[in-house]
């Protein structure tokens, strides 16, 4: 995928509604899952094209990993590795953010009952 292609993916919120199932017992056992799954789906994807790479370098003579030691980034550069680095971030930490507004939804919910129901018994 080009930089250009990249850049231009629209970023689509993707929060599933209702209840998730809870597969492990202890506390944030799910959440950790979850997390190590996005990380493995990373490294797969970036293994293939680090070795997609490689090989296609290989075949016209290249060497890659002589390249990218040398390799000096402009600001533009580091620019968007920072941008996919904080998109990877938000994939990898959504269950606990998800977690973390549903508990505070939840708490302003209960806060409001609880202070109409100290008011009518008053």
């Amino acid at each position: 995928m080009s930089d250009a292609a990249t850049n231009e993916r629209p970023h689509v919120v993707k929060d599933a509604k209702g209840k998730r199932p809870a597969f492990y017992e202890a506390p944030g056992l799910d959440q950790a899952m979850s997390m190590i799954m996005v990380l493995a789906n990373e490294m797969a994807v970036l293994h293939d094209r680090l070795d997609s790479a490689e090989r296609v370098m290989a075949a016209n003579g290249v060497d890659l990993a002589a390249g990218i030691e040398a390799l000096k980034l402009d600001q533009p550069a580091l620019e968007q590795r920072e941008a996919w680095r904080q998109d990877f971030l938000d994939r990898l930490f959504y269950l606990m953010r998800k977690d973390a507004a549903e508990a505070a939804r939840a708490e302003t919910a209960a806060g409001y009952h609880q202070v109409i129901e100290d008011i009518a018994l008053g």
